[in-house]
């Protein structure tokens, strides 16, 4: 057997180019959105300095391909740019994370018309796209949805609703998925379509009041009698489904790299805390139960990490193995970053539990991750399945 050198393994090492994004990103986040992370949690209201200070630099919607207009980041880069936003602003992460979300849908099946319509505007910051899939009774039963689109001569005619949708309202256009064969077999009479926010019988509804990731606005969106252009259809009609899940399959890995920049915060914040905090006379660095805390905490960050950039990887090749690889990345990076933020809170002790210190929102905005783009109960069977087959 050849001795093999780190060439052979380019998705575990990053590039010099991957390596100067995160410099520049982090100097954005630490400079221009940490500053206004706790504000946007305490009034929920959208980071438009964040947005503004991720449009300055590209960093808003960094997927797009460049005959878009766009950056042409890869999967990895992607991750990179949400994780080290996470690392201080969960809630401005989802930014970039859900012009991800939104486009990705396009990327994949859209007509060449669409795309030069749609994605030039989303990577120019003068608008972004936001996904809806769930209802309040098609969450994880995706297939159960009952929002329908029927066709009327040229035009589509959607009525019903989507909950959960992430920068509602702020967005100005959206991936809907909707029932166009109300007959047809379940999972195969669902389509695709684009939404635009001021098309007649398209309204925001009612804006959730959440734990974490407040400055990121969560609400339903209504259609009554909403009539859009027939050239709106993304894909094949009844092909919607598939495409969903194609999308979920890359989107779920930025999900962990959110997870990933979350987990990394609060362990900086615990680092920084318990090497000034002293008690019995030094500090509770010292202390070899904090020290075995923080090992484990670097431990488990670290795996998640590297499984995150291992999907990445998988996302920009397109592997036949994604699937599997996306769900894991999610769910793993998502149960750490829950267990970190915990963790980290403990370590602060009482100090950890105010607002005075940032653990105690991280630890909110980590729960979110578990649940959206698919319970971690999802994910599992995805894996399991995956594994039988």
């Amino acid at each position: 057997m050849r001795a093999r050198s780190l060439e052979d393994f380019p998705h575990f090492a990053l590039s010099e180019e991957h390596e100067d994004l995160r410099r520049a990103v982090r100097q954005v986040a630490e400079d221009k959105i940490a500053p206004n992370a706790a504000e946007a949690d305490e009034k929920a209201e959208f980071p438009q300095a964040s947005y503004d200070a991720l449009r300055e630099v590209g960093l808003h919607a960094p997927h797009i391909p460049e005959e878009y207009g766009g950056g042409g980041a890869d999967a990895l880069a992607t991750c990179l740019v949400i994780e080290e936003v996470a690392r201080v602003c969960a809630s401005s992460s989802l930014i970039p994370a859900v012009n991800k979300l939104g486009t990705v849908p396009l990327l994949i099946a859209a007509s060449e018309e669409q795309k030069q319509r749609y994605l030039p505007q989303v990577a120019e910051g003068e608008a972004m796209f936001s996904y809806a899939l769930s209802e309040r009774e098609a969450g994880s039963d995706t297939a159960g949805m009952t929002c329908q689109a029927r066709q009327d001569g040229e035009d589509w005619v959607l009525d019903g609703h989507k909950a959960w949708i992430s920068n509602a309202g702020i967005s100005h256009y959206y991936t809907v998925l909707a029932v166009t064969d109300p007959d047809g077999a379940r999972g195969r009479n669902v389509s695709a379509f684009v939404v635009e926010a001021d098309d007649e019988g398209f309204a925001i509804g009612t804006h959730e009041r959440k734990l974490g990731i407040r400055g990121s606005p969560t609400c339903e969106i209504l259609f009554d009698h909403c009539r859009i252009p027939g050239d709106r259809l993304v894909g094949e009609r009844g092909q919607g489904l598939k495409l969903a899940l194609q999308t979920l399959d890359h989107t779920r890995i930025t999900i962990g790299a959110q997870a990933v920049g979350i987990a990394q915060g609060a362990l900086d914040a615990a680092v920084a805390y318990v090497k000034e905090r002293e008690q019995f006379g030094r500090a509770i660095a010292e202390f070899q139960g904090v020290q075995f805390m923080l090992a484990d905490m670097a431990m488990q960050l670290e795996a998640a990490r590297q499984l995150v950039y291992v999907a990445a990887a998988r996302s920009e090749r397109g592997d036949r193995d994604l699937s599997f690889f996306g769900a894991a990345a999610k769910c793993f990076a998502s149960d750490v970053a829950m267990q970190l933020t915990t963790d980290g809170v403990q370590l602060l002790g009482g100090a950890g539990y105010t607002k005075d210190f940032p653990l105690e929102r991280m630890m909110r905005d980590a729960k979110i991750t578990q649940i959206y783009e698919g319970t971690n109960q999802i994910q599992r069977i995805v894996m399991a399945r995956s594994v039988l087959r």
